[in-house]
């Protein structure tokens, strides 16, 4: 594909070498002659000027950088569509492939892929153009929208509702049991988990990651919302829209985050916490009261400034102790004096 075919698909300008061929799109860690790369951090520079790259997409011309450049507003934006023009193989539905159990009464859209070793139950309903990977259970009357993606030795649990271009990556659990007991005569008893799941529309699930039904009611994650792999979503609780969790975050039941909330790795939610939209929280923070629209690191969770001068103090509490044992040494000493 010549460079400036690229340009036009991307609604950017080309500085030279209009006519060379590009044939991949590749970081510029690994980037090959015949490949375009593209510079969204500064520092990467060097790297990119010694590197064996045909091209590079970039947001302002750079006069050190001596080969063709694609100008755009957004250089990371533009390079993950090239990525998918040269990597994404087109969609071919394939049908129910012999080895998948479908039970009587599943409703199955158009133009569907169903993989070996699928077990669907009886009520279930896939929509148009979903594929559905080897070792896939889903359970009864659940619902599933049309071009979801759902990979292999995912569990689907019974009556969840799950939208639209759904992505649900390998080993996601949507729908087990919610983690509720009550003590009774000395044992604990567990409190029947009769609720449901609902995933929105454009929502993506990471490897591995866990979100439990409702008590009564729905566990909501809302449309858009990303989820890295390793998350533990707890019964009840309500994600809005945009949302991104990433990995090994914990939310505890019946908390409540807005839109446009991000949660960096290794987050606590404790249970029944109200997050307001737009509120970022930092890696191994523990979050044990509401939050306002902000940024809060620290656990527990205080606003980021207010962490960043605590942690300077913190660093500071050996030197600290050692003036203030010298300080009371210093004291006694006067005073025996003084007694004397």
């Amino acid at each position: 594909m010549k460079l400036i075919e690229i340009s036009d698909m991307l609604g950017g300008r080309v500085t030279s070498g209009h006519d060379i061929e590009i044939d991949g799109a590749c970081g510029v860690d690994d980037v090959k002659s015949g490949q375009i790369t593209y510079l969204a951090d500064l520092k990467l520079t060097t790297k990119l000027i010694n590197s064996q790259a045909s091209a590079v997409i970039i947001k302002r011309e750079r006069h050190d950088i001596h080969i063709p450049q694609v100008v755009v507003s957004n250089p990371s934006h533009a390079f993950s569509k090239l990525l998918r023009m040269f990597y994404t193989k087109p969609f071919r539905a394939t049908g129910v492939m012999n080895g998948a159990y479908i039970s009587e009464g599943v409703t199955l859209g158009k133009d569907i892929s169903i993989y070996p070793g699928v077990y669907i139950s009886s009520g279930a309903s896939i929509g148009d153009n979903t594929t559905i990977y080897p070792g896939v259970y889903i359970g009864e009357n659940a619902i599933i929208g049309q071009n979801c993606l759902i990979y292999s030795n995912v569990s689907i649990r019974e009556d969840v509702r799950i939208g639209n271009r759904v992505i649900l990556q390998s080993g996601a659990v949507i729908g087990s049991d919610g983690f509720g007991y009550e003590m009774d005569g000395g044992r604990f008893i567990k409190i029947p988990q009769i609720g449901t799941v609902i995933i929105e529309d454009d929502v993506e699930i990471g490897a591995n990651t866990t979100i439990d039904r409702a008590t009564t009611g729905s566990t909501v994650i809302g449309a858009g919302t990303k989820i890295d792999n390793l998350v533990q979503i707890a019964h009840n609780v309500k994600i809005g829209k945009n949302s991104i969790l990433i990995a090994q975050t914990g939310i505890a039941g019946s908390s409540s985050l807005g839109d446009y909330v991000v949660l960096a790795g290794q987050v606590g939610i404790s249970d029944h916490i109200e997050i307001e939209a737009g509120t970022k929280v930092g890696a191994q923070s523990g979050v044990m009261e509401n939050l306002k629209t902000g940024a809060y690191m620290g656990s527990p969770s205080l606003p980021h400034l207010q962490y960043k001068r605590s942690h300077i103090l913190f660093t500071k509490l050996p030197e600290l102790n050692d003036r203030i044992n010298k300080l009371e040494k210093q004291l006694a000493e006067l005073t025996k004096d003084i007694n004397t």
